[in-house]
């Protein structure tokens, strides 16, 4: 049954740093309210990916080409949920052309009737800055690198804990000191650190944060 709050379309825009859970909670909250999701990390991922396999990772005006031509309807999530990928993604994700050539179909699907839950570094801040739900969704560095190394070693790759924690730190960085849409909390976001909640701990806070910020 959809919920009595969602009378007008709604937006829940959640961002956060990788591994943090936000897009676990991300489908939670979209099949608690009968929305649709879309995980905009994959959309780097996916212009990640053809750059590797086609060996133009360096190659910038390649990845703007692919991002222009993605096609949102033919992303396949567990493909593109390797260790490279993600690495591949962040670098792609810090070019202006590339985020530029994403940045409609984003706002597309955001503005669809009833509303939709995005989840992402810059839905708060730049795809849905009138979002009327912002979250977010933040962990300590060793949390999330023990989560991502958990998750890594669940589908077999083979990696070490550091290796990933290092990986993260470097994603962080990289996310957040890019020039054009950096990751970083907008103003009117309720912050929610999962470092110490379990996933049903953390889906009852978030809920209960989109709960509050949708009736206001």
């Amino acid at each position: 049954m959809n919920s009595p709050l969602l009378i007008h379309p709604k937006r829940i825009a959640i961002d956060g740093p990788a591994a943090s859970g936000k897009g676990t909670l991300a489908r939670r909250l979209a099949l608690h309210f009968s929305l649709p999701h879309l995980d905009t990390g994959l959309l780097y991922r996916a212009v990640g990916a053809q750059c590797l396999e086609r060996g133009a990772l360096e190659d910038e005006a390649a990845s703007v080409e692919i991002a222009r031509a993605l096609d949102i309807s033919h992303l396949n999530p567990e493909a593109l949920r390797s260790a490279g990928i993600g690495e591949a993604a962040s670098v792609v994700a810090a070019r202006p052309g590339v985020r530029t050539a994403l940045l409609e179909l984003q706002r597309h699907f955001a503005a669809q009737p009833g509303g939709a839950v995005l989840d992402g570094r810059d839905i708060g801040t730049v795809i849905c800055p009138d979002a009327p739900a912002k979250l977010f969704v933040t962990a300590t560095p060793e949390v999330r690198a023990q989560r991502r190394f958990s998750e890594l070693e669940g589908r077999g790759e083979i990696t070490s804990l550091e290796t990933v924690l290092a990986d993260i730190r470097k994603r962080d960085a990289r996310d957040s000191g890019r020039s054009d849409a950096p990751l970083a909390m907008a103003e009117d976001a309720a912050l929610l650190d999962t470092s110490n909640l379990g996933i049903e701990a953390a889906f009852a806070a978030a809920l209960s944060l989109v709960e509050q910020a949708l009736r206001a």
